[in-house]
């Protein structure tokens, strides 16, 4: 199954970053960020709790921003 959401990112090379590291969580079969669209996809590995999944991608995420900005 696939959803997409809406999210924010500065710069498509954040959104690259964010995706490469999204796209390893446990239950993500696959995941594509638009800059240009601002739109996260996500397709669920079967049997995978998506809402469980999605924290992970959110914590995925904060943690590469968080490592940007420190470079």
């Amino acid at each position: 199954m696939s959803k997409t959401f809406k999210i924010e990112v500065d710069c498509a090379n954040c959104a690259n970053l964010v995706e490469e590291a999204a796209k390893k969580v446990e239950g993500v079969k696959d995941l594509s960020i638009s800059f240009m669209t601002q739109k996260m996809k996500v397709t669920f590995e079967d049997g995978a709790d998506e809402n469980e999944v999605m924290a992970n991608v959110l914590k995925r995420a904060k943690k590469v921003e968080s490592d940007f900005e420190i470079l």
